[in-house]
């Protein structure tokens, strides 16, 4: 069992950063895959960035802006995200998986990123 809690959002002006942290619980953590996922008013959730043991991906839409990394031996995952837009504004999640799984299994409660123009 994985337990998630995110951090770090906030209210911040267009062109600005935001740190989120997702730290989790559980001895096997580090071999648990991550991803943040947001879910913008009115629109489908979407997965921005995901880390593996293999890789990092980003969504097109926050590719060169958003940063995904892990701390295993703080059991911690951030979302550095910069030069922010109105368009990032969501309720931000985070999510784990065991790495070879498909599917999210594990999720945080959310935390609210407001980006003003």
């Amino acid at each position: 069992q994985v337990q998630l809690v995110e951090s770090g959002g906030g209210l911040v002006q267009a062109g600005g950063s935001l740190r989120l942290s997702c730290a989790a619980s559980g001895r096997t953590f580090s071999t648990y895959a991550v991803g943040w996922f947001r879910r913008a008013p009115g629109k489908q959730r979407e997965l921005v960035a995901a880390i593996s043991s293999a890789r990092t991906t980003y969504a097109d839409s926050v590719k060169g802006r958003f940063i995904i990394s892990r701390d295993n031996a703080k059991n911690t995952v951030y979302l550095q995200m910069n030069s922010l837009k109105p368009e990032d504004t969501a309720v931000y999640y985070c999510a784990a998986r065991p790495d070879l799984a498909v599917v999210y299994d594990y999720w945080g409660q959310g935390t609210q990123v407001i980006v003003s123009s």
